[in-house]
């Protein structure tokens, strides 16, 4: 299976157009640690509280994700995102310097 490189714009285009499918994301975390999730968009948010969010995460170049192995929401920051399996098609990403 060959890599493909694609930009952070791109990889947020891809996975909002598989709605509803599985795919893996490899990121750095805010403490620097590496992340890799199991994860679908598409699964409906509902807040634990009645508190607005206090940001809009697009504007910080996330992404609101089910985490299917804990079974709850998790963002992915497209700033560090590193690498991208999304319908047996590998992604490489390339950050902008």
């Amino acid at each position: 299976m060959k890599t493909k490189t694609i930009s952070p714009d791109k990889a947020k285009e891809i996975i909002k157009a598989n709605k509803y499918k599985f795919f893996t994301a490899h990121f750095i975390k805010a403490n620097n640690e590496k992340r890799i999730l199991n994860c679908m968009v598409g699964k409906k948010y509902t807040p634990k509280t009645n508190k607005k969010q206090p940001y809009d995460p697009n504007k910080y170049n996330l992404l609101k994700v089910y985490d299917l192995k804990i079974k709850d929401f998790r963002i992915i920051n497209f700033n560090t995102l590193y690498k991208l399996n999304i319908n047996k098609t590998k992604y490489k990403i390339k950050q902008n310097v």
